[in-house]
């Protein structure tokens, strides 16, 4: 079954998805942004697990399970050092690539991804959706359990950014 690909402009903590991503910080934790908004919806056994699991090393991605949220797990991956700390174009790749690995190590059907690094991070948009569709896209042709990946976005501008880069990857519909 072909996987397919699509961009939303929703709040992630309530897409009924297997996974999905967090950008964090290799500390796990989860104050500010998309991170403090997944951590709040999840309840505290999130961030329990993530005080067990941290720290990560830039660029890698761990599991915890997504305590109050309708998925199974949250996948973090860290796309800053501490919080408040930027990022760049190798991490948003390597975040990108290894929540995609996880989630089928996992056996994940359904993933959401997040715009990583785009906000504390500060990374611009267009480049951050590009790199993750092209990560999608090699994912996917190098064969993938998922069967439905969603970039979870927020805002006019985010979804304009994710559904270029997948028209540009010929990913779009």
């Amino acid at each position: 079954m072909p996987t397919s690909v699509e961009v939303l402009d929703t709040d992630i903590t309530t897409l009924e998805v297997d996974a999905i991503a967090n950008a964090a910080n290799a500390q796990l934790l989860h104050g500010g942004g998309v991170a403090g908004a997944i951590a709040r919806a999840a309840g505290e056994r999130l961030q329990e697990e993530s005080r067990r699991r941290a720290p990560i090393e830039l660029g890698d991605a761990v599991e915890t399970t997504a305590g109050d949220l309708p998925s199974r797990w949250v996948i973090h991956a860290a796309t800053m050092t501490r919080p408040g700390g930027t990022t760049s174009a190798d991490v948003v790749r390597r975040c990108t690539s290894a929540v995609l690995w996880k989630a089928d190590e996992l056996g994940a059907r359904s993933l959401a991804l997040v715009a990583f690094g785009t906000g504390v991070g500060g990374f611009p948009l267009g480049e951050a959706a590009a790199i993750e569709v092209e990560e999608v896209r090699a994912h996917v042709d190098g064969g993938t359990r998922l069967e439905r990946i969603v970039f979870a976005v927020r805002g006019e501008e985010a979804r304009a950014a994710f559904e270029r880069a997948l028209r540009d990857a010929g990913l779009a519909p």
